[in-house]
């Protein structure tokens, strides 16, 4: 990865994570008991950090060295861990403020975020740190984006969101709510207001599936869907929901539709606090009432079907597991071949055979079996096959668009074709990760505090210091299994509560303690060395060997001494069997280090 030493390349997981938590330091810290190093590792390069330990894709799981082996780290899950020890939902014993620094008065320079997300909140976070003046300019009452619109409640804690949220808002950021960019405010009055804009729009449009019967009464959009059941808009499912799509919202769809009652009685106490008057909640309910009718109940049977196989979905394992345990049933290798309508309404969904989704290079290519086909009764069809960015907001004199629908930038800085205006998240990538969106307000950040002349602190170097106290010949790292995350019994789940509900302290140490620790690493005095190979004899995975040094560069002659970092488990078998001493640890405080640990 550019930028990224070998040492910390040689931590994938670290590696891995788009903002470079040094996961491994935290989930050690954890295995250790020092839980406040590990929080304060954890929320040092995000800010959002309690939330994404409740609904981060963690790419660092799938990095994870430890899955060579059996299964990764579950490394979200002790974010979470730490986070609720530390983090917003701690209360008085939150260390957020104390790894956010300090935050000067608001400087000569202001910017412009359009969109409260992921994206423009960890845009509107650093430059705050860094002493500008933001405004966020917000489409609706609240902020939050996608993680409150698109992020089921079930999933994500709408208070912990909220109290995420005002802890940005705290360090000075102002709002500007109910303000829709191309309606309310245009991008050229944008910048002539701010020194600079960082448009973090999010893809809130969904895409349309060019089959009869697609435009009928039933027939919804996954995202639009979301949107409606989180903004506590009553939606008409009926009994039978099929879901179309292999991805994350279409499993958060369909377990949506479950829960579609409880919904109702949720959104509605909440606008009554949310609006000003009565008169308000009527009139905003009457308006949604005309175009949906009051939900009856959550749906009773819904349906996934997929063109890929379960291996090849798109969706997180984890979210097909928890759905197939709420009881939604998926037809995998089944395209759409048209909505059945009755009445101008959707009544089912015939399918079609999949023979194929990608050709010989991997490309989504997908390939049907037209004689193979059967029909699904339905009262209610979502498509969740996509999403969209509303450009037509950013008006005629708009940033430079992309054939693929978004805003073309620069990747290094996130700057597009306007000067002074940056963009990033959604609007740039279209829709991805929650973690990509915080990297990409984050690099937007710097990149507008260097165009103002500003400089950033210099990344401290990493450093090899020897850990004279490392030895794991009396743990049982290596035989202990991953621990399952607790969440609530599947008859349980006909609520808005979180299903996942985090670890114990016991079973966080017990999971900790599998961390193979990749940021450990075995260095060589090679005047000390003389060959005697029983480093490699004891090796139990025979990653170490001793082969000609011909073979590793030609015309040198003698001996090499190899080690597969690669699969090392940092047992220091070979450390203690040294003869000479000439093997030691080392442990690298490299990116991702808070700077008083490192």
């Amino acid at each position: 990865m550019p930028g990224l030493g070998f040492y910390d390349t040689n931590i994938p997981c670290l590696a891995a994570c788009p903002v470079h938590t040094n996961a491994g330091m935290y989930v050690a810290a954890i295995a250790d008991g020092d839980d406040l190093l590990a929080y304060d590792t954890a929320r040092f390069p995000n800010p959002l950090a309690s939330i994404c330990g409740r609904v981060c894709a963690a790419p660092c799981e799938d990095a994870c060295r430890r899955g060579l082996i059996d299964e990764p780290i579950a490394i979200r899950a002790l974010k979470r861990f730490v986070t609720e020890k530390y983090g917003v939902e701690a209360g008085p014993a939150s260390r957020w403020n104390a790894q956010a620094g300090g935050v000067s008065a608001a400087g000569a320079r202001s910017v412009g975020v359009v969109g409260g997300g992921p994206a423009g909140l960890a845009a509107a976070h650093d430059l705050r740190r860094l002493g500008h003046s933001v405004t966020i300019y917000e489409a609706r009452r609240d902020l939050g984006g996608m993680m409150v619109l698109g992020i089921p409640e079930y999933r994500l804690d709408r208070r912990l969101v909220g109290a995420e949220i005002a802890a940005i808002i705290a360090m000075g950021v102002d709002v500007e709510f109910d303000t829709r960019l191309g309606t309310d405010v245009t991008l050229d009055q944008l910048r002539e207001r701010h020194d600079a804009v960082c448009l973090a729009l999010g893809a809130t449009l969904g895409r349309d599936l060019d089959i009869e019967g697609s435009d009928a009464d039933g027939v919804f959009r996954a995202i639009e869907f979301l949107l409606n059941v989180n903004l506590g808009f009553h939606v008409d499912i009926g009994e039978r929901v099929v879901v179309i799509g292999g991805g994350n919202v279409a499993m958060d769809a369909a377990r949506t539709a479950l829960r579609a009652d409880a919904y109702r009685e949720a959104r509605r106490a909440d606008l009554a606090l949310r609006y000003e008057s009565a008169d308000e909640l009527a009139s905003i309910t009457e308006a949604v009432d005309v175009a949906r009718t009051a939900v009856r109940a959550g749906a009773r049977e819904v349906t996934v079907i997929s063109l890929e196989a379960r291996h090849e979905m798109p969706a997180a394992s984890f979210e097909i597991e928890e759905a197939i345990d709420e009881g939604i049933r998926f037809l995998h290798r089944r395209g759409p071949a048209r909505i059945i309508v009755e009445g101008g309404a959707a009544s089912g969904l015939e399918t079609i055979a999949v023979l194929s989704v990608f050709d010989s290079q991997g490309r989504f290519a997908p390939e049907f079996d037209p004689t193979d086909r059967s029909i699904l009764q339905a009262d209610t069809v979502i498509l969740a096959i996509g999403q969209s960015v509303d450009l037509e907001a950013l008006g005629a004199g708009g940033p430079t668009i992309t054939p693929r629908g978004t805003i073309s930038i620069d990747p290094e800085t996130g700057m597009t074709s306007l000067e002074g205006v940056w963009a990033g998240g959604d609007a740039a990538f279209g829709p991805r990760n929650l973690i990509d969106a915080v990297a990409d307000g984050q690099r937007m950040a710097a990149s507008i505090h260097r165009s103002f002349g500003g400089r950033l602190a210099p990344r401290l170097p990493g450093e090899l210091a020897e850990d004279i106290r490392f030895q794991r010949l009396l743990d049982r790292y290596d035989r202990g299994t991953r621990v399952a995350v607790p969440s609530l019994a599947s008859d349980r789940r006909i609520g808005l509560r979180e299903v996942e509900v985090g670890y114990t302290e016991a079973m966080a140490r017990l999971e900790a303690e599998r961390c193979l620790r990749c940021f450990a690493n075995i260095q060589l005095e090679v005047e000390a060395c003389v060959l005697c190979g029983l480093c490699s004899d004891v090796c139990p995975f025979d990653l170490i060997s001793l082969v000609p040094a011909s073979e590793i560069e030609g015309g040198w002659t003698g001996t090499a001494l190899l080690l597969d970092e690669s699969r090392c488990i940092r047992c220091a078998l070979c450390i203690e069997r040294c003869p000479t001493n000439a093997l030691s640890m080392s442990t690298w405080t490299g990116v991702g280090v808070p700077v008083e640990v490192a």
